[in-house]
C-alpha cells in the first residue's frame, strides 16, 4: 500500500552463471604450424626463380576457456604477395589483407570454444622476391579478447633460406682453328709488332656464359686457361692483345718478353733428323701435369634468364718457338670454367660450366735452306760410297778380271786350226 505522494520502486536482480573453467576464463592459445613449397620441390630452401607459391599449414587449438574475438596475424615480406586460404571443413575462418605485409584471419567468430582445434593453410606468391634478403620469413601470432596467462606458444616464426638456383654452361670459338707455321710460309700471313723479328699468329678467343635459368644471377667468375709453353722451362707463347667483356673486367695479363727465338744449340745431324722424323700429333693441355698456363680470370656482373655474357680475347702466338718442336701438328686445349657467386646454387645434374677450345698449328714440312744444301750433300756423298763399295764387292768378286792369255791362245789355236784345213783341201 501506498500514500499519496510516495512512489513505488521495484528492484530485480539477474545472476548469469559462469561457465569458466579458471576464475578469470582465460584463453590459452596454441599454434603449430610450418612452411611448405608448393609441388614436389623438396629442398631445404627456396630458389629464386623456380618455385612460385609456399604455403603456411597452421594449427591452432584453444586449450583453456572460450576465446571471444580470436585472429590470427601474418607479417611478411611486401615482395609477398597472399593469394587465398584453404580449410579442410567449414569451420568459420575468414582471411583478409589488413595492408600489403600485414593478414589477419579470423577463427570461430564470436568466440574459439574450449579444448577445439582448427587446421587451415595460407597460400603466398613469391614470384617477385628479389633476393635482397637470406631468408624469407612469416611471423605469425594468435590473438584473443581473453587475458592469457601464457603466450609463448601464441606466436611463430616460420622461415626458410633463399638461394638463387641457376644452371650456368659456358660455350666457346676460336678464329682461326688451324693455322701454318713453317719457314716456307709467306711471313706476310703473319704479325710483327714494332721492332721485333718474330712472326706472329693473330688469334680471337670468344666465350659465352649462359644462363637458360631458372632465376637470375648476381654474379659469376669465369676462368680461362691457355696452355702457355711447349716445356716446362720454356719461353711464353702467348701475348694478350685486347680482352673485351660484357658488364664486367678481366684480370690483366702482361708477357714482358713477347719476342722471344730460341737459341738453336742443336747440331746440323740433329736438325736434319727432326725434319725426317717430323710427325705425329702433340697434345698441349693444362690440365696434363707440368704444363704452364696462363689463367685469366673475368669477374661478371649481374645476369639475367635467358641472357647471354661475352668474353673476347685478342693474342698473339709466337710461331718462332712452335719451329722448335719435332711434331707435325701441336694441338692447344683451351679450357674456360664458370663458378657462381656466394648465395646461388648450381642446378643438379644441369648443364656443364666447363668448356674445351681445340685450335691447331700445323707444320709445313719444308726444312730450312741450309738444311736442304746439307741434305743434298749427305746424299751425294752417300751415293758415291755406295757406288764404290759396289765398286769393290764387283772387283772382289772378279768381274772386272778379263783373261786376256787365254782369249789370245785360244783365238791363236782357232787360226793354226783353221789353215791347216786349208791347206789340206788345197793338196787334194
Amino acid at each position: 500500500m501506498c500514500w499519496k505522494g510516495q512512489r513505488m520502486a521495484v528492484r530485480n536482480e539477474t545472476w548469469f552463471e559462469k561457465n569458466c573453467l579458471s576464475d578469470d576464463c582465460a584463453a590459452d592459445l596454441r599454434l603449430h604450424g610450418k612452411l611448405l613449397l608448393s609441388g614436389l620441390y623438396t629442398k631445404p630452401h627456396l630458389a629464386l626463380g623456380g618455385v612460385k607459391n609456399v604455403s603456411l599449414n597452421l594449427t591452432i587449438s584453444n586449450t583453456g576457456d572460450d576465446a571471444y574475438d580470436t585472429n590470427i596475424h601474418f607479417n611478411f615480406s611486401r615482395e609477398v604477395f597472399y593469394i587465398n586460404f584453404w580449410q579442410k571443413e567449414e569451420k568459420g575462418i575468414s582471411c583478409g589483407l589488413v595492408d600489403l605485409d600485414f593478414l589477419k584471419c579470423s577463427v570461430g567468430f564470436p568466440f574459439m570454444r574450449a579444448q577445439t582445434k582448427y587446421h587451415f593453410a595460407v597460400i603466398f606468391d613469391t614470384s617477385q622476391l628479389s633476393g635482397e634478403n637470406d631468408t624469407l620469413q612469416f611471423l605469425v601470432q594468435a590473438k584473443s579478447a581473453n587475458p592469457e596467462h601464457k603466450l609463448s606458444d601464441n606466436t611463430l616464426d616460420l622461415s626458410i633460406p633463399l638461394i638463387r638456383e641457376t644452371d650456368t654452361t659456358i660455350t666457346g670459338v676460336v678464329t682461326p682453328s688451324s693455322f701454318a707455321y713453317g719457314n716456307s710460309i709467306d711471313a706476310s700471313r703473319f704479325v710483327q709488332l714494332e721492332d721485333m723479328k718474330c712472326n706472329f699468329q693473330p688469334l680471337n678467343l670468344t666465350f659465352q656464359v649462359l644462363l637458360p635459368g631458372p632465376s637470375r644471377l648476381p654474379g659469376s667468375t669465369v676462368d680461362i686457361r691457355i696452355p702457355n709453353r711447349l716445356v716446362g722451362n720454356g719461353a711464353d707463347m702467348f701475348h694478350i692483345i685486347e680482352t673485351q667483356v660484357d658488364a664486367s673486367n678481366c684480370t690483366p695479363h702482361r708477357n714482358p718478353t713477347p719476342c722471344t727465338i730460341p737459341q738453336e744449340k742443336e747440331s746440323i745431324f740433329h736438325s736434319i733428323f727432326a725434319f725426317f722424323t717430323k710427325s705425329g700429333r702433340r697434345v698441349v693441355d693444362c690440365d696434363r701435369p707440368g704444363r704452364a698456363c696462363m689463367t685469366i680470370s673475368c669477374s661478371l656482373g649481374p645476369q639475367l634468364k635467358e641472357e647471354a655474357l661475352s668474353i673476347d680475347i685478342k693474342l698473339l702466338l709466337n710461331t718462332e718457338i712452335l719451329k722448335t718442336d719435332s711434331s707435325s701438328v701441336i694441338q692447344f686445349v683451351t679450357r674456360g670454367s664458370v663458378q657462381v657467386n656466394d648465395g646461388v646454387m648450381e642446378v643438379e645434374n644441369g648443364l656443364s660450366e666447363d668448356f674445351s677450345l681445340v685450335f691447331e698449328a700445323l707444320h709445313s714440312q719444308e726444312p730450312r735452306g741450309y738444311v736442304v744444301g746439307w741434305i743434298i750433300a749427305i746424299s751425294l756423298l752417300v751415293g758415291i760410297l755406295i757406288f764404290l763399295l759396289l765398286a769393290v764387292l764387283l772387283w772382289k768378286l772378279g768381274f772386272f778380271r778379263r783373261r786376256y792369255r787365254e782369249i789370245i791362245e785360244a783365238e791363236k789355236n782357232r787360226k793354226d786350226s783353221d789353215e791347216s784345213w786349208d791347206w789340206m783341201e788345197k793338196n787334194h
